[in-house]
């Protein structure tokens, strides 16, 4: 009998808005072994990075930091970031959050000082800023996320109500009635379930996670977790299934992670060993076997390989983040790992050192890591 080793593969649909689904397969490289720093970005960006973000096609690396441009983004080829022109319109304050649309052709900013939000529409390597929505976040803005289908999109800010909740058709937003149930506090992070079902959002005050089922327009928030975070939620990321939540938090255990069964979510025990000090970030890799956790204090990145619902930490980089991680993100097909750093040179990003098996199903035949 003939061994075959095992390649992880995951079919996408991509949406490009217009009715026409193209089908996709993407590799997902493996995250076993020690990663490796590539070299830092060149130029840096202007200041302390607060978020990253990957293009859903991995092409682009998007970037919102404390000093202008607020905003900086790196085309990908290979193992070689390019920075792009600015945006001639840019952000008019600080950037704390950003997010790609699923089509990798919107851009949102999420930025201290008024209009506290700023979209771009990707031609090429043009972004070209959208018209501001006719009614704007309530404060400073946190954070993005994009709905699955690229409909909605959530931004999170400082000032009652917390969040808010924008509607797309073409390149209108516009913004959907507050939920009933408002997140206590102010609102860093959220995220979209993988199926657009739910929308889980991390504050400031207790619970500190706040989740909403949506059904059409409409978002109900749902009975809190039995058991809650032990301190302000400052990450939030649903594993590629939608079967798991991870919150990364203030206070030890500093992560939580709950199982979702339907509209219940239970607490896990936590990892046996914990990030060293409060969580920031949170991100699976896309076949949802490794979550990495950006947190304070070194080594500033934990890194954990899931085994059914226990997760077990890897060895540490060689090369740590130089400060704090804000936070971080996989590149679509898991090759490659960014993270937001306090301190020069602001983004460090990791490459896996597993390679894929040369045996395998033939589309896949041969698939390498860039560079190799």
């Amino acid at each position: 009998m003939t061994y075959i080793p095992k390649v992880d593969v995951a079919v996408t649909r991509f949406n490009d808005y217009s009715g026409d689904l193209n089908p996709r397969t993407t590799v997902l490289f493996p995250w076993t072994d020690t990663p490796i720093k590539l070299a830092n970005l060149a130029p840096l960006p202007a200041g302390i990075v607060n978020a990253v973000a990957w293009s859903p096609n991995g092409e682009f690396l998007a970037v919102a930091h404390q000093t202008t441009p607020f905003v900086t983004i790196y085309q990908r080829s290979g193992k070689t970031f390019t920075k792009l022109a600015d945006p001639v319109a840019l952000p008019t304050g600080t950037g704390y959050g950003v997010g790609w649309s699923p089509n990798s052709e919107f851009l949102a900013v999420a930025h201290g000082t008024s209009r506290f939000i700023t979209i771009y529409q990707r031609s090429g390597t043009t972004f070209t800023k959208l018209a501001d929505p006719a009614t704007l976040p309530t404060g400073t803005g946190w954070g993005v996320a994009w709905s699955p289908n690229g409909e909605f999109l959530a931004v999170k800010h400082s000032i009652t109500p917390f969040i808010t909740i924008y509607q797309r058709s073409g390149t209108t937003f516009t913004k959907l009635a507050d939920p009933a149930a408002l997140p206590a506090g102010t609102s860093w992070r959220d995220a979209f379930s993988p199926n657009g079902e739910f929308l889980a959002v991390a504050h400031s005050i207790t619970p500190f996670i706040t989740i909403y089922q949506r059904s059409g327009t409409t978002f109900t928030k749902l009975a809190d977790p039995a058991a809650l975070p032990a301190g302000a939620g400052k990450g939030v990321a649903w594993s590629p299934n939608g079967e798991f939540l991870a919150v990364a938090h203030s206070i030890t255990p500093f992560i939580t992670i709950y199982q979702r069964a339907g509209t219940t979510f239970t607490k896990l025990a936590n990892p046996a060993t914990l990030p060293a000090g409060d969580g920031y970030g949170a991100a699976w890799s896309p076949n949802g076997e490794f979550l990495v956790v950006g947190h304070a204090t070194t080594p500033f990145i934990t890194i954990y390989q899931r085994s059914g619902t226990i997760f077990t930490k890897l060895a540490d980089p060689a090369a740590l983040p130089a400060s704090t991680v804000w936070e971080d993100a996989f590149s679509p097909n898991g090759e490659f790992l960014a993270v937001a750093v306090d301190a020069t040179p602001f983004v460090t990003i990791y490459q896996t050192s597993g390679t894929l098996p040369e045996m395998g199903i033939a589309i896949i035949k041969g698939v390498k890591r860039e560079g190799d």
